[in-house]
């Protein structure tokens, strides 16, 4: 017989698992000594297996299972310290697997993004942690399923249908408005910056509702540049238009530091003249004077979240999505003071 009628002829697993009347999984369980199947169901598969002159191909299922034991990170920022505290969240989980972390920069683009989330897979890594660029399609769901590669979503999410680990930033938003409520402040301004994604809306959204909630106007959102020293020379732009905040809270900690500088130019002393809370609470947080107010999102939680829910989806790829949200705490510093004192 040649080669290829022998190749033709081959039994196959699923042969067996026909002949005994059984699943192809329930067949696989057998022949990889699973002590999950019964012993009647073991001993009929095993009979078929025999009688059929089966043979189980161990390389060809090591070659299966075979795994790089690395994993691909993509982040839109490796300059901003809130992703190196993310990215060092992750690391120590990764290494705790025994894994080898891929990072990779995406500039906040879907380009570059489709780019290295293809070299990536290039790499063979075992999955993918993607924190999605600013203008991701819609369909990255589709494409993650046709990839058959595990990915799970950080900080930010596209889509519900793929694994997410992130923060409730409506919560902290709204634990940053009550707090300068209760110093007597009511016109506050939002200050934000950089590309429009998921985390943008649900600080943006977070904000309103907060204002709107103790019935405070919700308009007072105002966009900044993206670099420090550009958001230094901007911070008359809180001011303009009759606008006169009492208290400023910032889309992150890297605008609050810019903002600082120009209030500092304009003659403003913080925690005095105005208020100014952060949000992420790097450790700058804690090296600016007067120190920053700031809400903590923990990126080293969400970091290892992030890994503990690619782990989980590598070792069991038909559970369902799912999403874990970290809890943020407002970090009360010396940058707020009451408003009888401004």
């Amino acid at each position: 017989m040649s080669r290829q009628d022998q190749k033709r002829n081959k039994v196959t697993l699923l042969d067996v698992a026909k002949h005994a009347d059984v699943s192809r999984a329930t067949a696989s369980l057998v022949v990889r000594k699973s002590p999950l199947v019964g012993a009647e169901t073991r001993e009929r598969v095993e009979a078929a297996m025999r009688e059929l002159g089966y043979v189980y191909n161990m390389g060809a299922a090591r070659l299966r299972a075979e795994r790089s034991h690395t994993i691909g990170v993509v982040v839109p920022n490796l300059t901003n310290p809130f992703f190196a505290e993310l990215l060092g969240g992750m690391e120590a989980s990764v290494d705790a697997a025994g894994l080898v972390m891929i990072i990779a920069n995406s500039g906040d683009g879907p380009p570059r993004q489709a780019a290295v989330l293809q070299r990536l897979r290039e790499h063979g890594v075992d999955g993918i942690i993607l924190c999605p660029a600013a203008g991701t399609p819609d369909d990255l769901a589709s494409k993650v399923s046709d990839w058959k590669l595990p990915v799970v979503q950080a900080l930010r999410h596209v889509t519900d249908d793929i694994d997410y680990a992130g923060v409730d930033y409506a919560a902290g938003m709204e634990e940053a408005v009550e707090y300068l409520v209760s110093l007597g402040h009511q016109a506050i301004c939002f200050a934000v910056h950089g590309p429009v994604h998921s985390a943008y809306h649900e600080r943006v959204q977070g904000f309103r509702e907060s204002m709107k909630r103790f019935s405070l106007k919700p308009d007072l959102v105002i966009r900044v540049p993206d670099r420090v020293d550009q958001i230094a020379k901007e911070a008359d732009a809180l001011f303009a238009q009759g606008r006169v905040p009492s208290a400023v809270i910032c889309f992150n900690d890297l605008v609050a530091h810019g903002l600082a500088a120009g209030f500092y130019d304009r003659g403003l002393r913080i925690g005095r003249d105005i208020s100014l809370i952060g949000f992420d609470d790097v450790a700058d947080a804690e090296a600016m004077r007067p120190r920053l107010t700031s809400v903590s999102t923990s990126p080293s939680e969400i970091g290892h979240n992030a890994v503990a829910l690619l782990l989980e989806r590598i070792a069991q790829p038909s559970l369902p999505p799912r999403c874990w949200i970290s809890a943020t705490k407002l970090h009360i510093r010396d940058s707020c003071s009451p408003l009888s004192s401004s």
